[in-house]
Parts: C-alpha cells; sequence; structure tokens
C-alpha cells in the first residue's frame, strides 16, 4: 500500500504475534511521529536482547548468564520443581510470590497440528535435573489448554518411574471476580473437582 521504508517497516511491525495488519500500520505511523531518539533506543533495545540473552542452561529460562538469577539463588527450594511451556510463564508465577522452588521451561508444548511432538520440547533435560536431583515435587503449570493438557498428561506418564518424587497439576477453576454464568463447562467443572473446604 506505502512504499519503501515505511512498508517495510509495517510488514515486520506485522510479523509480531498479535499484530494485525491495521495495528501494524498503527505502530508504524506512530514510531514516524516520534522523536530519532527515542526510535532509536527501541531499535538498540532489539540489538541488545538478542546479543545478550540467552537460555539458562538448566531451566531454560531466559537469562543474560549461563544460570538465570532463578538457578542462581542459593535460597530457592531446590526440592520443588514447577514445568511451564515457556519463560513468560516464569514471569507470571513469580509475581504472585507464592512459590520459592526452581522452574524448567518446556519451550512450548505438544501440539501436532503445529508440528510440535515431544521431541522438540526440554524433555530429556528435566528427566536428567530429576534423576541428579533431590526433587520431591515436580508441579506441572502448563496451559489449561488442549495442548498444555496434552502435555501434563504426557510429563506424568513419563514422571511414573520417580516413584519418590510428587506430580502435581496446577488447580483451576474460575476467575476472581468472574460470574458463573459466564464459565465454560470445562472449566466450571474443574472448580468443582477442585473445590477444598472451608476453614
Amino acid at each position: 500500500m506505502y512504499e519503501g521504508a515505511i512498508q517495510d517497516l509495517i510488514d515486520e511491525l506485522g510479523r509480531l504475534p498479535g499484530i494485525g495488519p491495521k495495528g501494524a500500520q498503527r505502530i508504524g505511523f506512530w514510531l514516524l511521529d516520534q522523536p530519532k531518539e527515542d526510535a532509536e533506543r527501541l531499535a538498540e533495545a532489539i540489538i541488545q536482547v538478542k546479543q545478550k540473552v540467552r537460555f539458562c542452561s538448566v531451566c531454560f529460562n531466559v537469562a543474560e548468564d549461563e544460570l538465570c538469577r532463578i538457578c542462581s539463588d542459593p535460597r530457592r527450594d531446590r526440592r520443588l520443581i514447577c514445568v511451564v511451556e515457556e519463560s513468560k510463564d516464569v514471569a507470571a508465577i513469580e509475581r504472585t510470590r507464592e512459590f520459592r522452588g526452581l522452574y524448567h521451561v518446556l519451550g512450548g508444548a505438544i501440539s501436532p497440528i503445529d508440528g510440535k511432538g515431544p521431541s522438540q520440547l526440554h524433555l530429556r533435560e528435566l528427566l536428567s535435573r530429576l534423576a541428579d536431583s533431590q526433587v520431591s515435587e515436580v508441579i506441572l503449570a502448563t496451559n489449561p489448554n488442549l495442548e498444555g493438557e496434552a502435555t501434563a498428561t504426557y510429563i506424568a506418564r513419563l514422571l511414573k518411574d520417580f516413584s519418590d518424587i510428587a506430580v502435581s497439576r496446577l488447580a483451576s477453576g474460575l476467575p476472581v471476580g468472574g460470574d458463573l454464568e459466564y464459565a465454560d463447562e470445562v472449566t466450571l467443572g474443574r472448580a468443582f473437582s477442585g473445590r477444598r473446604a472451608v476453614d
């Protein structure tokens, strides 16, 4: 539609997840209106993240060193490993301040439609960690969707050989502030099966 540099920018922005053609155009023109220094800061931040950020050699969370800040923290409870799909899931759990153990980032979920099977996930590394440590519980915190459930079920089967390790799944159910009438059947069913006694 446009030509030259602005169209190239819009095309590249349109490749970002969650950004459609109109959103890419809006962002492109917004960037065009910003001071040159702001655009340069954004470009430099993108270059820096590609140069400096890697994945932790133990848990595969994002890191700037060999180990991420969680794996290198001696105060973390090394008996607990929470298995998540992506690094952004680690950040979400950390915001709750409820979990003080370690993590293992799979790098996705089993999704045959997307051509992603168990061999594309960091499952071998998870099994190695469990064989070489004093882990007492693995918490499966994959997403509560079809792919996440399939992944959790697959991992639970893999971990049956580790009889001294408890395997748990995050509870799921109704969100705080939600209305029952808007809950889907699966969520409402899980809320019933995961109910607990009132103190």
